[in-house]
């Protein structure tokens, strides 16, 4: 029992600091400035739930993915958690990752799909760490991860709903610390991951 919930909260842990609803708070705020109340729901309702089912697929595809391009668990570790780390790195000097980066779209009903769901929410390192997390382990470990994605999206899109607060009564500044802070856990976690994927390469 011990084991699940200290696995249940590093899982947390990290999508939280990969995904920080807090952070992206401002960019939905502004792809969304000039639109009423519904139609933002609407797009943070797709974005959330676009967002869970990209990562799911990866989640409980990700062996099979792994067996047809002959990745090896090491490997993957290793280059994701460089990725993961350079995520984190950008987001402590205040910079809007390289990663996540992505255009306006033209139309509305775009902005669900591109940026938000891809890649702001489901991007690249999000991707990387539900993996992760899912290949250390049986069938519950990936229950777990996905239960923990689900509720990360419900928080951001709460998050989403009540952005215009949230940035009132943070404000930028608080905002920007939080990114920090998180920034740190990422590069963190990306650190850890590329120390296990050595440890599985050479000593395993």
């Amino acid at each position: 029992m011990d084991n699940i919930l200290a696995f249940t909260l590093s899982v947390f842990t990290g999508f939280f600091a990969i995904m920080n609803p807090i952070a992206n708070v401002p960019i939905f705020a502004s792809l969304t400035d000039d639109l009423d109340k519904a139609t933002k729901r609407s797009i943070s309702k797709r974005a959330t739930f676009t967002a869970f089912i990209i990562v799911v697929v990866f989640v409980v595809l990700g062996k099979f993915i792994f067996e047809i391009f002959g990745i090896t668990i090491p490997a993957f570790k290793i280059t994701g958690g460089i990725l993961i780390f350079y995520v984190g790195f950008e987001m402590l000097q205040s910079k809007k990752s390289s990663v996540k980066h992505i255009k306006e779209p033209e139309t509305q009903e775009n902005i669900a799909i591109s940026p938000l769901a891809i890649p702001i929410l489901a991007g690249p390192g999000t991707i990387v760490t539900a993996m992760n997390f899912a290949s250390q382990g049986n069938y519950m470990n990936i229950l777990i991860v996905i239960g923990v994605f689900a509720v990360m999206c419900i928080l951001t899109h709460i998050a989403f709903e009540l952005g215009d607060q949230i940035v009132k009564r943070l404000g930028k500044n608080i905002i920007v610390v939080i990114g920090k802070i998180m920034g740190l856990i990422i590069a963190i976690i990306g650190t850890n991951m590329i120390i296990s994927g050595i440890r599985a390469a050479f000593f395993e």
